[in-house]
């Protein structure tokens, strides 16, 4: 079994190492120039472009026939596919890559939508990539999907909601409202449809990271375990302080930091701060019991 996901799932290069997974592309147009990620920009690069300009990006995310042809290109080696995708309540790619499935009837794809994106995606992603080479059945790895996803949580905030409100990710009158007040927000993810919600909204940015930290009590009590992936647009100070404040209530288990890949980074801007979070232990029992 072969491994399919988009860049909107963010993983470390330590995570990926050892792993066959293979990324469809998203592709970034900034101040005229289009750009596919992670093939002729990297994250970096990304934001440091961003920092040139007062243009925003726009995106497009993979076609159907983007999927065809990696697909086919797989389906050579071993037809049988694992497609893993950002939400379908934030993005078209689940429903591109179903759609190309269904245009190539030699490969058989399972085509999982995550419900979420950037870190909780790529620990679904990682997940299943580490099942298939311990030789897990189909069955047993969509089962340890749906626990992973059920047990992990993705919060972050932004300095600036410009570029929420730009891309249409955020409704655009109480964006626009939040962004005159200088509210800042924070953000999480639905688990039923995938779909951004409101955690809280602070007065100042300090305060909106701590409000990152401390949501997480309300489903994981304080001294609790964590397994924790913490992650940014071009914001390290940002990232630092949400780790200090993580460590004032639990024990971490702390993943490499991760800067979040273009496609993500263009509807969230560069001040963006945020983690992917679950319980350690019920993370490790998922991976030991799928």
């Amino acid at each position: 079994m072969q491994i399919v996901t988009d860049q909107g799932a963010d993983l470390s290069d330590a995570q990926k190492a050892g792993l066959d997974i293979h990324y469809v592309p998203f592709r970034i147009t900034l101040s005229g120039k289009t750009y596919v990620s992670g093939v002729d920009i990297d994250n970096a690069g990304f934001y440091r472009l961003l920092s040139t300009t007062q243009a925003f990006p726009t995106t497009s995310q993979p076609s159907p026939g983007d999927f065809v042809q990696i697909y086919r290109e797989l389906a050579q080696n071993d037809p049988d596919i694992l497609s893993i995708h950002m939400s379908s309540g934030l993005s078209g790619s689940f429903n591109s890559a179903r759609m190309g499935a269904e245009m190539v009837p030699e490969a058989h794809v399972t085509i999982i939508d995550s419900k979420t994106l950037s870190c909780p995606q790529g620990w679904q992603v990682e997940a299943a990539a580490k099942a298939i080479r311990d030789g897990r059945s189909l069955e047993e790895i969509v089962a340890l999907l749906e626990r992973v996803r059920q047990y992990t949580d993705g919060m972050f905030t932004l300095s600036d909601l410009k570029y929420l409100i730009h891309g249409g990710r955020i409704n655009h009158l109480k964006g626009l409202l939040a962004s005159i007040l200088k509210i800042k927000a924070v953000i999480g993810v639905t688990k039923d449809d995938g779909i951004y919600y409101s955690v809280g909204n602070e007065r100042t940015f300090d305060g909106a990271i701590h409000r990152v930290a401390t949501a997480i009590t309300k489903t994981i009590p304080p001294g609790s375990s964590l397994r924790v992936q913490l992650l940014h647009g071009n914001n390290l100070e940002g990232v630092e302080t949400l780790r200090s404040y993580l460590v004032q209530s639990y024990t971490c288990r702390f993943e490499e930091v991760v800067q979040v890949a273009p496609f993500l980074g263009a509807h969230t801007g560069p001040s963006l701060v945020g983690l992917a979070v679950a319980p350690l232990e019920i993370f490790d029992t998922a991976m030991d019991t799928a």
